[in-house]
């Protein structure tokens, strides 16, 4: 019946789905931080996009493996350093942990493979409109599915194109993606409609016709949105921050020998930055190399050195909650060093605070983490209230899941911390892209962005997603910002992700229609 609509497709070289394929995954990776080159983004998947319209759904789906894994392993490939660094695996075998990971995340665009490739043989719908909607689900899926690892979705290599991404604030990076797939879809329904042409000369192409009218509607609109929020004045105060990066070694960090080496730098360079009359002072995740008030005399000397600072002081900490059961937990101290606000770090990285499936990987693998037990997480979304404001405290890779960080803002609030320690990266590309996405965090939340890293990148991004200032990545230093707070409730931060909920079920709904025909 297939052919019988459409005509046989011509015969083409075997392996050249796979071959443009693997060429857009390389593309993608181009896409990032560091190589930065985003506009290539919005044509990067067209080579893949036209090799498997016309084939099988299976090899669609081969063809999406291979477009998989140069596109995650060439964005995640930083993983090995903390694997053979810290976990001690030799190099070879912490590459191949990589492209195990690698290819289990390519299972998705493989999916996606499949998906687009059933459905455009089987309806006269644009892949305009099928690529975009089948990617987000697929993305949407693969940051939920076993924990979640949202990193390299498509929308993040959009973090410098600030008026492309303001309408995040409505249906979160999602809808940066789905964008961006949809401008792949349209120049690639000009190749395909050439190709459907000439196969079926009778064939209906005012669906495309349409919906490249209502992708350039729709992007007017995006910009013209994105233009205005950009040049909005929206309610807010204008409060000063510091953040400390401390740029301790990670094989040191916990060393006692190195603690007291440790605890002086941290109080030294926020006394050079105290002067220039902070209402809040940043450290990063973990700064403080010792169990807050189980180490009685570290625990007073922090509360004493705050009381003397004379202004907030939120820093990282393992704080103990049994005999051995721990918690990475972020500690805010008042002006009198009293403690104000307790957060415990609610998802937690697999392998690095927990091992999954625990009594059976136990016995093979080793947490990353220092610490004398299991880390157990946080249950409650809280955020802290200070005199210059309400802010939720993220903890390390919490900054990359949007439905964890909108729930801090769903009644409301004035700014947002990120405190991480990403000496686990390394020199790598880890690092820009993990600070890159705290930028997409900024707009769906219309929340100005606090953040400290040991090793960097440090820095502060204002609620519209432009970076304001960095600390460079391995560097010691601190740097103060006067920011603008932003008490705006974005629809993103009140009802979460119904954008992709609707993508889902219009997917249902065509898979369902592709069933009974």
């Amino acid at each position: 019946m297939l052919y019988q609509r459409f005509g046989r497709p011509k015969r083409k070289s075997v392996n050249r789905p796979y071959i443009l394929s693997f060429f857009s995954g390389v593309l993608l990776v181009l896409c990032f931080p560091t190589a930065d080159i985003y506009p290539l983004a919005w044509v990067a998947l067209v080579p893949f996009l036209t090799a498997i319209w016309e084939t099988t759904p299976s090899r669609a789906f081969k063809a999406g493996f291979f477009m998989g894994l140069p596109y995650f392993f060439g964005t995640q490939y930083w993983i090995y350093h903390s694997i053979t660094y810290y976990g001690g695996v030799q190099f070879i075998a912490a590459l191949a942990l990589v492209l195990v990971l690698s290819a289990y995340l390519s299972l998705f665009t493989a999916a996606f493979g499949f998906l687009f490739s059933r459905y455009i043989r089987n309806t006269h719908l644009p892949a305009l409109f099928l690529a975009p909607l089948f990617w987000v689900v697929c993305e949407f899926v693969r940051s939920y599915a076993f924990t979640g690892f949202p990193w390299s979705s498509i929308g993040y290599s959009q973090y410098k194109f600030l008026s492309a991404i303001q309408f995040a604030d409505i249906t979160g990076i999602y809808g940066v993606s789905f964008f961006v797939l949809a401008v792949n879809g349209a120049i690639s329904d000009i190749f395909i409609a050439r190709a459907r042409r000439n196969d079926r000369p009778l064939a209906n192409l005012w669906p495309m016709a349409v919906g490249m009218m209502v992708l350039a509607a729709s992007a007017l609109a995006i910009f013209a949105y994105g233009h205005f929020r950009l040049g909005q004045d929206r309610p807010g105060e204008t409060v000063t921050v510091s953040v400390v990066q401390g740029n301790i070694e990670q094989d040191v960090k916990w060393d006692p020998r190195y603690q007291r080496d440790t605890i002086d730098t941290y109080k030294t360079l926020t006394a050079a930055v105290a002067t220039e009359g902070p209402g809040l002072v940043v450290w990063p995740e973990t700064a403080v190399p010792f169990y807050w008030e189980r180490d009685v005399e570290y625990t007073a000397e922090m509360q004493e050195f705050a009381g003397a600072l004379g202004t907030n002081l939120l820093f990282g900490v393992i704080t103990v909650k049994d005999t051995s059961r721990l918690s990475n937990s972020a500690v805010l101290l008042d002006e009198n060093g009293e403690t104000l606000h307790v957060y415990d770090k609610i998802h937690l990285v697999p392998f690095g605070e927990y091992i999954p499936l625990g009594p059976v990987l136990g016995l093979f693998v080793n947490r990353l983490v220092e610490g004398i037990g299991e880390y157990v997480p946080g249950r409650k979304t809280e955020k802290a209230r200070t005199s210059i404001g309400s802010f939720g405290t993220m903890v390390c890779y919490e900054i990359i899941f949007p439905g964890l960080v909108r729930k801090f803002y769903k009644s409301g609030g004035d700014l947002m911390v990120n405190i991480t320690n990403d000496a686990w990266f390394g020199r790598t590309i880890g690092p820009y892209q993990h600070f890159s996405m705290g930028v997409l965090r900024a707009v769906e939340n219309r929340k100005p962005l606090v953040r400290a890293a040991n090793t960097g990148i440090s820095g502060f991004i204002d609620s519209n997603g432009k970076i304001l200032q960095t600390l460079p990545l391995f560097s010691r230093g601190a740097i103060t910002e006067h920011i603008r707070t932003d008490r705006t409730r974005t629809f993103y931060s009140r009802y979460g992700d119904l954008f992709s909920y609707m993508c889902i079920i219009t997917t249902v709904i065509l898979l369902a229609g592709i069933r009974r025909q």
